[in-house]
């Protein structure tokens, strides 16, 4: 990887996580089982968070907390599933290591 292409990929990390509430999902998806509820479709930590569940959590629109979701997704900071007619999102770990690393 070129010196350019890091610091393109530190400014896409360090913008997804500069939101307050992009950061906080994030956290509470870093450890689901702390913040959430068992679901009845999907396993918090295997599967990932339901986008109902996070939105219920952030209380905002669901179009708006797809939005922040899909800005994480984009950073490589998480990764998104479709289970019947619900997307879950789950942490990439060693992506998040490895980005706020780079970052330094």
């Amino acid at each position: 990887m070129t010196e350019q292409h890091d610091v393109q990929r530190s400014v896409k990390v360090l913008k997804a996580i500069a939101n307050e509430n992009r950061l906080q999902i994030l956290r509470w998806i870093l450890n689901p089982v702390a913040h959430f509820e068992p679901q009845v479709d999907g396993d918090l930590v295997d599967d990932g968070v339901c986008i109902g569940r996070i939105t219920d959590k952030i209380r905002l629109s669901q179009p708006t907390v797809t939005n922040h979701m899909k800005l994480l997704c984009d950073a490589g900071l998480v990764s998104s599933k479709k289970i019947k007619n619900w997307v879950f999102y789950k942490p990439h770990r060693e992506k998040i290591r490895q980005a706020l690393e780079s970052v330094i």
